[in-house]
């Protein structure tokens, strides 16, 4: 009897929940390092897109970026994170995220998904709040 294989290729991206509160600034930084853990990666010709869905509205936020050599910043403002969520609990919307490397080498380019996740937002209570 045949006993199929699974063959596994390629890199998992890191898989990361990034709790934020509503209407507040949200800062994530994401490091590459050599493979001695403590030296940058050389990240030149790197460029990045960050992305989060939300399913309920359908809209795609693109969340601003601030590039280093070898790593990058995710940081969001409060006028972006007080659009999600719109129910009035303590977790208010929970919305995927990537962040996209386009890697360029002699003319082609390598696109690559280090990083997938969760952003779990939860429901703010000042006075502006929902919760």
């Amino acid at each position: 009897m045949c006993t199929p294989e699974i063959e596994k290729l390629g890199a998992t991206p890191a898989h990361i929940q990034w709790t934020v509160v509503r209407g507040d600034t949200a800062t994530l930084k994401i490091e590459f390092f050599e493979d001695d853990e403590s030296t940058y990666f050389d990240t030149d010709d790197w460029s990045y897109v960050a992305t989060a869905y939300d399913p309920n509205g359908d809209v795609l936020d693109d969340l601003p970026l601030t590039v280093e050599d070898g790593y990058v910043v995710i940081d969001v403002p409060g006028s972006i994170t007080e659009n999600w969520g719109t129910l009035y609990r303590s977790v208010v919307a929970e919305l995927p995220f990537d962040l996209q490397v386009t890697i360029s080498d002699a003319g082609e380019d390598t696109v690559w998904t280090p990083v997938i996740g969760t952003i779990c937002v939860l429901g703010n209570i000042s006075p502006r709040g929902s919760l």
